[in-house]
């Protein structure tokens, strides 16, 4: 394993994370043990960083997260996050207030059966809601110690300079993916300029670079990827999908030639910037975190040449966006 600091804090984490959003119930059904063998499989190759959110089936995810971890979570780095309506009597898309926030940090630590999580961040930005607020309140949560370092999740750049005057923010979290370049288009520059780590997520683009998709893929009715747009790109669409899964067949031709699967090349490209502190995987499955680190493997073999043949493969995908999703 290899570890990287967040941005220019004093947090180590493993550059492989261990993302906890499949098992919320977004991604169909799935077998508790075998994400609890999983998460043990994960501690065993050196995975410190376990990421999840109140949101992700309103504290279903953590809940099996803090069983899965048990007596080892004093090994690793839980990052959670809130501000996402989960109760009554919150606003209805985002909720970012300070007494909303305050509420949803106990939540948390109720259902991960924690005193404290490492890192604690604001999911998405609430518009309705002052920015100084929000940070206010991850403050006092760090303050309090039900939290040890705090951030921010898909924050455009001029919310992440806003943010980081307000509180000692140390990372943001955003989708990143072959197919979905946007923020480091937009926001990377900003980050590498506040000193704020960031947090890789979606870099399998969601199930679309694991190579187990066909053009004929259909997903399940509790799937959030069936209506086909994902954060603002349409790249599962009736009319888009087939094209994108020749794009990612192509990719995973280049894979055999690095001696790689798909997932592990898909990885190590969102890594091969060391502005991203940690890349974050969805997993359920033993099989699942083995592949994933595989991607350090692959990291010294992303030479000028491949990657400039990766961009010419991905110049073939449709459904693109280059506008930040709100």
């Amino acid at each position: 394993m290899q570890y990287r600091k967040m941005g220019d804090s004093d947090l180590e984490v493993s550059v492989i994370g261990f993302g906890c959003w499949e098992i919320g119930g977004r991604y169909g059904s799935f077998d508790e043990q075998e994400v609890i063998a999983a998460v043990d499989r994960a501690i065993e190759l050196g995975v410190t960083l376990f990421d999840t959110a109140l949101a992700y089936g309103a504290g279903k995810s953590e809940e099996l997260l803090g069983r899965a971890l048990g007596a080892r979570r004093k090994d690793v780095i839980v990052v959670t996050k809130g501000a996402l309506p989960t109760r009554p009597g919150q606003k209805e898309r985002r909720d970012a207030r300070h007494a909303s926030i305050m509420q949803d940090i106990e939540d948390s630590l109720r259902a991960l059966n924690m005193d404290h999580v490492d890192l604690y961040l604001q999911h998405w930005p609430d518009p309705e809601t002052p920015i100084e607020e929000s940070m206010r309140a991850l403050e006092d949560i760090r303050a309090a110690g039900k939290a040890r370092y705090v951030g921010v999740s898909n924050f455009h750049p001029h919310m992440l300079v806003e943010a980081r005057k307000a509180a000692p923010i140390v990372t943001n979290q955003v989708g990143y993916n072959l197919f979905d370049r946007r923020w480091e288009r937009h926001m990377f520059p900003t980050a590498r300029e506040l000193g704020i780590g960031v947090m890789a997520y979606g870099p399998m683009a969601h199930g679309l670079l694991t190579g187990a998709f066909t053009r004929e893929t259909t997903f399940d009715e509790t799937d959030w990827r069936r209506n086909g747009v994902i954060f603002g790109q349409q790249l599962f669409t009736q009319a888009n999908l087939p094209r994108n899964v020749e794009v990612a067949e192509q990719l995973r031709d280049l894979a055999r030639e690095l001696e790689t699967p798909l997932a592990p090349l898909a990885i190590a490209w969102t890594l091969r910037d060391p502005v991203v502190s940690v890349a974050l995987s969805g997993t359920r499955r033993q099989q699942e975190i083995e592949e994933n680190v595989r991607a350090l493997d692959v990291l010294p073999k992303l030479t000028p040449d491949v990657l400039a043949r990766i961009d010419q493969i991905m110049a073939g995908a449709a459904g693109q966006s280059d506008a930040l999703p709100v």
